[in-house]
């Protein structure tokens, strides 16, 4: 066995944003429908550069041990060996949320 912790990319529907987070723990959760992510990953800012979707992810995410992420919303995991950063993007016109209510805007 190795002596390294899994590294997970978890990509997600919120508020008609994706946001890809890195965590190192990923389970099925005890409430139906869910699954739990903690211990979240951000990168040590060494860089002047500063992205803005990762630090309104940081504070969002501030102070949070455990999510819950109802299975619907969850796009896409990934195990990886590096991290990379964490971001909010906009969904685009091809991904729609379920469930679709046509006439109305998320």
């Amino acid at each position: 066995m190795s002596n390294e912790q899994s590294l997970y990319r978890i990509q997600f529907m919120n508020n008609g944003k994706n946001y890809q987070l890195y965590v190192r723990e990923i389970i099925q959760s005890t409430l139906f429908g869910f699954i739990e992510i903690a211990d979240f990953v951000f990168d040590s800012q060494s860089t002047l550069l500063v992205d803005p979707s990762t630090e309104k992810l940081k504070t969002e995410f501030a102070g949070v041990n455990r999510s819950f992420i109802p299975m619907h919303a969850v796009i896409r995991v990934d195990a990886v060996t590096e991290r990379g950063s964490a971001r909010i993007s906009d969904l685009g016109d091809n991904v729609s949320p379920f469930p679709y209510f046509p006439g109305k805007k998320p």
